[in-house]
Parts: structure tokens; C-alpha cells; sequence
């Protein structure tokens, strides 16, 4: 005899949950990327947050860059979607989508959302790719290839 079948409303509680995350990948006109350190994160990160309900990565992605930097962006091609297991202290799944956010104009007009960043730097690929958590760190030379060949980057794991 089979188990009874669970209403929608339950078998949803049932499965499993994950977080999800936009970002745009931002560079001056010197090709340098931009990199925000948060104060609650020992390390730097692609400027961009979590997704509200009902709120789509690529309106995601532009709205943080406002609330975070100041500044008005747009969602571009999608460059890299990235699926990253538990780490540290992040207990869940995170599914991050990284847009193109082309060229800030004035990087001049660049304001921190003081109560969660400390800095904002436009820095070589390299030293930007230093600076970010090994678990996302992967993102950034994924996205240089994803704009090179017109292609999204697909990335699982680290």
C-alpha cells in the first residue's frame, strides 16, 4: 500500500532550500573590476546580494548596485551561473546568476551603503580574484571568459 500523497503546502516544506544570488560584474574604462568589501565578510566580493521574493536575478542585481553603490545599472548578458554547495558558515545551497554591468561612467559617483560596506576598489583581474573567497572566487575568471567568447559560463562546486 502506497503513502498517501502530501498536500502542495507540505510537500513543499519537505524539499530542500537553497539561497540565490545576483551580481553584476562592473569595470572601469581601464578594464579594472570592481570588488566591494562588506563589514560582515572577512573577504571582498562581486557587488550584488540576495534575491527578494518575487524579484528576478536581473532586477536583483541592479537594485543592489543602487542600494549598495549608488549607482544606476543595468542587467546585461548573463555571463556566469554558478551553483555552490554549503560552505563555512552559509548552510545551504547558493545558486548565484552574474550579469554584465559594462563600464561605470564615474566611478566618481560611487556612494557606500555605509551600514554593509566598508570599501569599493576597481582592481586587476588578478588582484580582484585575490581578494574574493575561495568559494566564489572562480565567478571572476568565469565571467572574463563568459565576456571573451559571448558565451555563459556554467560553474558547479568551487
Amino acid at each position: 500500500m502506497s503513502e498517501p500523497l502530501l498536500e502542495p503546502e507540505q510537500w513543499y516544506a519537505t524539499l530542500p532550500t537553497a539561497f540565490v544570488s545576483a551580481c553584476l560584474l562592473l569595470t572601469d574604462a581601464d578594464g579594472r573590476v570592481l570588488v566591494v568589501k562588506p563589514n560582515y565578510r572577512p573577504y571582498w566580493m562581486i557587488p550584488g546580494g540576495v534575491i527578494e521574493p518575487g524579484e528576478l536575478p536581473e532586477e536583483c542585481a541592479a537594485r543592489e548596485i543602487g542600494e549598495e553603490l549608488g549607482l544606476e545599472a543595468r542587467a546585461g548578458e548573463l555571463l556566469v551561473v554558478h551553483w555552490s554547495p554549503p560552505v563555512d558558515d552559509r548552510p545551504r545551497v547558493m545558486v548565484n546568476f552574474l550579469f554584465d554591468g559594462g563600464t561605470v561612467a564615474d566611478p566618481g559617483g560611487i556612494r557606500l551603503q555605509e551600514d554593509e560596506l566598508d570599501e569599493a576598489a576597481f582592481l586587476s583581474w588578478e588582484e580582484a580574484s585575490a581578494r574574493l573567497a575561495f568559494h566564489t572566487a572562480p565567478r571572476l575568471s568565469a565571467a572574463r571568459r563568459a565576456r571573451e567568447t559571448g558565451r555563459t559560463v556554467y560553474l558547479s562546486g568551487w
